[in-house]
């Protein structure tokens, strides 16, 4: 059986949690909320997003000051991910990956519209047979329903084949709900803590992220 990689973007392709960091403390300082740090950061962060504010302030974020604090964050993610590069090593393992004749696609919850512009001026479009960005409520609702259409849309892709390679403990639970398998990389949105709770593979490199999803299909390491 032939493994298909399913990569999650922001956090995991996208070297971008610095980046999240800051624009959620710039959302924060609009609403006279602390800023936080990466390491407390890594530690809370869990989707639904809203979950994570509560979990931070220790109180629900709903209604207008949810629609606010979501809106204020976007704002300053998109001023600063123009200079965000990828992950170490990924263009080099998408590349050898296709190379060998192998497929792999994208699901994320970034949005769509502004996902499909990034892939392509980071050089790495090519290398995938779909990208499936968010077009609304994957923030508030997780990625579960999404992969389901992602990998129903992929074409005599069989689950059981699918590896999902990401950095959030939702990447574990949207690949469990399609029966697909799970790694998830230490080096993004939550600490190495927090992603063992899934009881899936967790990895600190992309490399070793590819290695582990070839044996969990195939029992055999991935030679590329």
């Amino acid at each position: 059986m032939a493994t298909h990689l399913v990569w999650d973007w922001n956090g995991t392709l996208l070297h971008d949690t610095g980046v999240v960091v800051e624009a959620t403390n710039a959302s924060f300082e609009e609403l006279g909320i602390p800023p936080i740090t990466l390491e407390r950061y890594r530690e809370l962060f869990c989707v639904p997003v809203p979950l994570f504010y509560e979990r931070l302030l220790g109180r629900p974020v709903v209604g207008e000051e949810w629609e606010v604090l979501d809106g204020a964050f976007h704002r300053h993610y998109r001023a600063l991910v123009a200079g965000v590069a990828l992950a170490e090593g990924a263009a080099e393992l998408l590349a050898a990956w296709r190379a060998a004749g192998r497929t792999q696609s994208v699901c994320s919850l970034a949005a769509h519209e502004q996902l499909l512009p990034l892939l392509a001026r980071l050089g790495v479009a090519e290398h995938f047979t779909r990208v499936d960005g968010s077009t609304g409520g994957g923030s508030v609702t997780g990625k579960a329903e999404q992969m389901a259409r992602h990998v129903a849309a992929l074409g005599g892709v069989e689950p059981g084949s699918v590896v999902v390679i990401g950095d959030a403990v939702d990447d574990a639970v949207a690949a469990r709900h399609v029966g697909a398998k799970a790694v998830l990389y230490s080096g993004g949105s939550h600490s190495r803590r927090s992603l063992a709770r899934a009881g899936v593979p967790v990895v600190d490199s992309l490399a070793d992220a590819v290695r582990v999803a070839e044996e969990l299909v195939t029992g055999a390491p991935a030679t590329l």
